[in-house]
């Protein structure tokens, strides 16, 4: 049973949030950070992409940047951007995108329940993406940006959130680029903190949506601080990682879809012609078609948009992995059509997610840039959990959620 705990969130006083907030660390490139950055002195990237502080010429790897983010970290702490609270509290994060709005509780969640598997993972991690954050992390002795998990629904806690959204937000605010609001309450209650702790008490598992490297990263810094305390209890702060976790029917996947170079070596005609075997094609027309359900597909081509619904024996409907669209695509299309094996480091595909939609397949297209592309219907948050359960891992480039958490509204010290 899941296991979590409140604590003394660092944050910034309520009017400099806006000044401060950003979005997180790995959705943006450097260059990105810089100019959105600007002038501002108080925006999180100095923390968080510390590499802005430099010439642009400088490694984001190097030593000297991560320690720039120490640095500034405290200089925030000691010019008064960043408060530390006096009493351990959870906090409620709600985000509204298109009039739908989700509510996640922001927690310590334990080191050993992500090292047990409790927190259940459903991507691959690269050593060198966690040793980045493990490094960052180390240096800040913070989690500077929480991770994004999912539990299964659970009324009470249901009951503790609608109530406590009733009352007036610490933070709100309608967020830059994305323009999805943003609000955010202290939960500092001790009737409600025992109630929430005791039903995460009664959670099977916690799932990570989004944030595998961090995740990663926090746990593993957290148990080496362990390793390293000859007076270790259990009961210190690094045994325990900032998240914030969302009922997982409130959470919004979107399509993640794919763009080839190529056709290797195929015409057109002989592309369609090869799909036929394993898809039933309907021809669209210029017209943008959209997948409607699972195991449908949209093919654009050559001005033209396609429907392809993949014929019965071409997956398994009791095999978590092979159900879904991404593993269909990938073996059936890329793997054995366009010779597209690793979707990792393969240089003749690309992925188009989020909120950039079916009209970036299109102009991608149309630019000559890429020669085909192709939309698969969105993974469901079930899919996702059944396959962690299974202690299986999805296929690369399968899972993309929106709203992202902002950066800089609450973070949390290891001691």
């Amino acid at each position: 049973m899941a296991t979590i705990k409140p604590f003394k969130g660092i944050r910034p006083p309520k009017e400099l949030v806006e000044s401060i907030e950003s979005r997180p660390y790995d959705v943006l490139s450097s260059k990105e950070a810089r100019e959105e950055a600007g002038d501002n002195e108080m925006s999180l990237y100095h923390i968080i992409k510390p590499e802005i502080d430099f010439e642009e010429d400088i490694d984001e790897y190097d030593s000297r940047v991560y320690q720039k983010a120490a640095d500034n970290f405290k200089k925030f702490m000691d010019k008064g951007w960043l408060v530390q609270d006096d009493k351990e509290n959870y906090y409620l994060y709600a985000q509204t995108m298109n009039g739908k709005t989700q509510y996640g509780l922001v927690v310590g969640a334990a080191v050993a329940d992500y090292m047990s598997g409790l927190i259940k993972k459903h991507e691959l991690t690269r050593c060198d993406k966690e040793e980045d954050r493990m490094k960052h992390v180390r240096v800040c002795n913070a989690n500077m940006e929480p991770v994004f998990f999912a539990y299964p629904d659970n009324a009470r806690l249901d009951e503790i959130i609608k109530r406590v959204a009733q009352n007036e937000p610490e933070y709100d605010f309608i967020a830059p680029i994305d323009g999805f609001r943003h609000q955010f309450w202290i939960i500092s209650n001790e009737d409600d903190i025992r109630a929430i702790t005791e039903e995460f008490a009664k959670i099977p598992a916690l799932y990570i949506a989004d944030g595998h490297h961090r995740s990663a990263a926090a746990a593993l810094v957290g148990a080496e601080l362990a390793r390293k305390d000859e007076n270790h209890t259990g009961n210190e702060e690094y045994n325990y990682f900032m998240a914030v976790c969302f009922q997982a029917s409130q959470l919004t996947i979107l399509d993640y879809n794919r763009v080839v170079k190529d056709l290797n070596g195929l015409t057109p005609e002989q592309f369609i012609n090869a799909l036929s075997k394993n898809f039933i094609i309907e021809k669209k027309g210029s017209e943008t078609y959209k997948p409607l359900c699972i195991h449908n597909f949209s093919l654009y081509l050559d001005g033209c948009w396609y429907s392809l619904t993949a014929k019965e024996g071409t997956y398994n409907d009791s095999d978590p992995i092979g159900v879904l669209d991404v593993d269909i695509s990938t073996r059936l299309i890329l793997n054995e059509i366009l010779n597209i094996q690793d979707l990792r480091s393969d240089k003749r595909i690309d992925f188009v997610g989020g909120l950039r939609g079916l009209e970036e397949l299109k102009k991608r297209v149309d630019s000559g840039e890429m020669k085909a592309a192709l939309a698969l219907y969105p993974v469901s948050m079930k899919q996702i959990m059944d396959i962690a359960d299974s202690g299986a891992i999805m296929p690369p480039k399968a899972t993309w959620f929106e709203p992202k958490l902002r950066s800089g509204l609450v973070i949390h010290k290891l001691s």
